[in-house]
C-alpha cells in the first residue's frame, strides 16, 4: 500500500478485490498449479482433485480479474499467470502463517 492513492476508495476497493479472489481455497490450488507452467482446464481439475466445471469457473473469475490469460492451441485452451506479483503476496501470507504456527507449537506444553 505505498501507492500514494492507496488510501483512495477506489484503490481500497481494488486492494480489497485481490484479497477476495485469494480468499477461496480452489483458486489458490488453480493459482499453485499454474505456478510452474501453463496448464488446461483438464490437467488442473486432475491436480486439484476438482471438476472441470468447477476449475472452469473458478478460471474464468481469475481470468476476469486479470491474474491469468488464455492460450489457445487447436481444441485446447491453456491457462497461465498473468500476476505474478500474486506469488509475492502468497508467499509473504505464507511465511507469517508458518512463524504463527512455530510460536503456538513452542509455547505447547510438552509431556
Amino acid at each position: 500500500m505505498a501507492d500514494t492513492d492507496s488510501g483512495q476508495p477506489e484503490s481500497m476497493e481494488s486492494i480489497a478485490h485481490y484479497f477476495r479472489l485469494l480468499g477461496d481455497a480452489q483458486r489458490l490450488g488453480i493459482l499453485h498449479c499454474l505456478q510452474s507452467g501453463e496448464r488446461t482446464v483438464g490437467q488442473i481439475a486432475a491436480m486439484t482433485g476438482a471438476s472441470p466445471s468447477n476449475v472452469s469457473k473458478h478460471l474464468a473469475t481469475l481470468r476476469s480479474s486479470g491474474l491469468v490469460g488464455r492460450r489457445q492451441a487447436g481444441n485446447r485452451a491453456y491457462f497461465e499467470i498473468t500476476a505474478p506479483f500474486i506469488f509475492e503476496l502468497c508467499d509473504i501470507v505464507c511465511s507469517g502463517a508458518h512463524e504463527r504456527l512455530a510460536r503456538e507449537q513452542a509455547s505447547l506444553p510438552t509431556r
